[in-house]
């Protein structure tokens, strides 16, 4: 498929290259140009859906086909590892329309075009582009979620047919206008989805919490749509399929009880209860530590591949790797053995100590932090505390 579909652009090139050589003002010795829009699907209800979708699409006469930046290919070698790793290679692939309007209607996402008006040269920059992209292995690409995605692609592919002219983005819907960085304008898509935005927070360093510009803005589909209404070269937005405006706002926010922040509230709140327990009768909580180390300890886990191994976009640095960490374990492993009680012992005091500079630390950080994570370094602090404070006063 995308070798015929590199085949009708080459010949929609032939077509219109060599008119540029005669001066002709017949305009009906012309051929019809190609109608180019930029499609945007609006945000659905699975995780993987929450900013929506770009593409291209590109119509004359004979055909009706979509240009999708981002596919991907399951059957490639050792897939899943890779993907994992951060080596996501994204494909561009062509086909026809009505197959990518089917794709996302019948889920009921909302699907708009914009139709982008081009000169001839233009548009033969474009399809030229176009079919150079689509021609393997150029045709595979190393994706990244902000800087190099499903929108920012098209928007660069009509920015080159452009030149000199530029595309030039309206100022951000109001909801959108403190949105400076791209953790916020994610938080701002994810906000009825917090248990994503809460894993986003604590994979993502502060790579993402430096200012972006307005145009920085637009890696998410919808956000580039917006800011593209009213531009010279952009015309009125058309809907293909209907769909709630909102996208995946229409299902509603997560009930705060089942939210991060009350989830965090209650582990410390927990926390408290179980170390005023343990300074009366002189014992530790073993099963209730063993449980938030163990759980801690996976987190940190997972925190130290997406520092040290992956090669996902802002997952280096992570300043919470002084938070959450492998050694949070050692409580977990060596609190049930009276021989190893001062292993214990020392690890509560460093660990003690290196929350506290963190807390200190942290607002000279460039890094945001979900506002869930200080109920649970309240919680992993207050535990520390507990086992600083109790230790020469546990029973044997």
């Amino acid at each position: 498929m995308i070798s015929r579909i590199v085949l009708f652009l080459t010949m929609l090139l032939v077509s219109l290259t060599p008119l540029r050589a005669v001066e002709t003002s017949a305009d009906d010795s012309l051929p019809p140009l190609p109608s180019v829009s930029l499609v945007t699907v609006f945000p659905g209800s699975e995780i993987y859906e929450l900013e929506g979708h770009t593409a291209l699409r590109i119509t004359d006469g004979h055909s009706d086909m979509a240009v999708n930046f981002g596919l991907f290919d399951f059957n490639s070698p050792n897939f899943v590892w890779r993907f994992v790793k951060g080596e996501t290679d994204y494909m561009v692939g062509a086909y026809p329309w009505p197959y990518f309007v089917a794709g996302y209607a019948g889920s009921g996402r909302r699907i708009v075009q914009q139709p982008i008006e081009l000169d001839r040269e233009q548009t033969r920059i474009l399809l030229a582009a176009l079919a150079a992209q689509l021609t393997p292995p150029a045709n595979t690409y190393r994706y990244n979620y902000v800087l190099d995605n499903c929108a920012t692609r098209p928007f660069d592919f009509i920015e080159k047919a452009l030149v000199p002219d530029s595309l030039v983005p309206a100022a951000p819907a109001p909801e959108l206008a403190g949105c400076d960085t791209f953790r916020k304008v994610m938080a701002w898509y994810h906000r009825n989805y917090p248990w994503y935005q809460f894993g986003i927070d604590l994979a993502l360093g502060p790579l993402i919490d430096l200012p972006i510009s307005r145009q920085a803005q637009l890696f998410a589909p919808v956000s580039l749509m917006q800011a593209l209404e009213g531009s010279p070269h952009v015309g009125e937005a058309q809907e293909i399929v209907h769909g709630n405006p909102d996208g995946s706002a229409a299902a509603g926010p997560t009930a705060w009880l089942f939210s991060p922040m009350a989830v965090a509230l209650a582990v410390f709140i927990a926390s408290v209860a179980v170390s005023v327990w343990d300074y009366r009768r002189r014992r530790l909580s073993r099963g209730f530590d063993a449980v938030l180390y163990g759980i801690f300890g996976l987190l940190g886990l997972l925190l130290a591949f997406l520092v040290f191994v992956s090669e996902h976009y802002a997952t280096s640095p992570n300043y919470l790797i002084w938070w959450l960490n492998p050694l949070c374990l050692i409580p977990c492993i060596f609190i049930w053995s009276k021989r190893t009680k001062k292993v214990v012992f020392c690890y509560q005091i460093l660990n003690f100590a290196v929350l506290i500079g963190l807390i200190i630390a942290w607002p000279f950080c460039v890094q945001s932090a979900n506002p869930a994570f200080w109920p649970l370094i309240a919680a992993d602090l207050v535990r520390a505390g507990s086992y600083v404070v109790n230790y020469k006063r546990l029973k044997k």
